[in-house]
């Protein structure tokens, strides 16, 4: 326990440093739009007049390491500034969003992470035996199947062919579980097999590479069946890699999910900035993308966490 606290500690050392690097690219990288905040506040028919007044109380034409800074200070203090009119809190709008697009990831993660789980585990037991040569081809075509072409499929096929799910929409999970399960279930699909098939991949690898150890015929030789030496030492040691790769793969999954909920007509971050970026609300997407990075990034340390726990190997290291 000692070892875990003192790597979270290390992990969480180093997310100051990492977080300003990503506020710092947002903000530079989003001062090339071709928006003026201005004109995008007051409307493209203000006068020069308004726009000039509008930009010297809201030090739109400061230098913009001030710029920048402001920037900090304002986030310091949870305000990432307003939407365009209607004006509201980004912040509002986006704790809005959130939930949701949290939901997605995380059923699709988990429907990706059982199935590779499941097919990975299958594939290196049966190793260069057809169930294996099935799985990879399985594993290839997924990996090749991109997200929103999936879903498209999914939708004809599911909803408007065989009208066991709706084209879209979101349910909330108080007002119904299953109502809430279908209106997520074909979204989730579609993000789940792309991350599933390369984590399938990474599975079967690293499980033929644990079966290949001494002390794996040392066991077998001892009598021990095979259900207990692959459930209880062969298991543990393969998913090191395969959760390491996890915390990568649910960053893709998160971006994933905002080209999905466009698709199937979700309110979440992916809509949210799909409208930013339509409008030209910079506050929008500036305020989105660094929630999804910091999301990104404390996923990850929550994988690095779960290293630990499933192999005491790199606690030792």
């Amino acid at each position: 326990m000692t070892t875990i606290l003192r790597m979270a500690g290390r992990r969480l050392l180093t997310l100051p440093p990492l977080l300003l690097g990503i506020t710092l690219f947002v903000f530079v990288v989003l001062r090339f739009s071709p928006t003026d905040p201005a004109y995008n506040a007051l409307g493209e028919g203000a006068s020069q007049a308004a726009r000039d007044a509008y930009a010297a109380d809201h030090g739109l034409d400061d230098p913009i390491v001030v710029r920048y800074l402001a920037f900090l200070g304002d986030l310091l203090h949870g305000d990432l500034g307003v939407t365009t009119p209607p004006s509201k809190p980004v912040s509002d709008a986006i704790f809005t969003a959130l939930p949701l697009t949290l939901q997605l990831t995380f059923l699709g993660m988990l429907l990706a992470s059982l199935g590779a789980l499941l097919l990975g585990v299958t594939a290196a037991i049966f190793r260069d035996r057809w169930p294996d040569q099935v799985i990879r081809l399985l594993s290839m075509a997924g990996v090749a199947t991109p997200s929103f072409w999936l879903g498209i499929l999914l939708i004809q096929q599911f909803a408007l062919r065989l009208g066991w799910f709706p084209t879209g929409g979101y349910v909330n999970p108080v007002d119904g579980v299953s109502a809430w399960l279908q209106s997520l279930f074909l979204p989730a699909v579609a993000i789940a097999v792309p991350v599933g098939a390369s984590l399938t991949r990474i599975v079967r690898t690293s499980m033929v590479e644990e079966l290949d150890r001494d002390y794996v015929r040392t066991a077998a030789g001892n009598g021990l069946p095979p259900l207990v030496i692959v459930g209880r030492n062969v298991l543990r040691n393969a998913l090191v890699t395969p959760l390491t790769v996890l915390g990568l793969r649910a960053g893709y999954a998160l971006g994933g999910a905002v080209v999905i909920e466009t698709i199937f007509g979700l309110p979440g971050l992916g809509t949210l900035i799909l409208n930013g970026v339509t409008s030209g609300d910079v506050a929008v997407v500036q305020g989105t993308v660094l929630v999804i990075a910091v999301v990104f990034v404390l996923v990850n340390l929550v994988v690095d966490l779960a290293c630990l726990f499933a192999n005491p190997r790199t606690r030792e290291a």
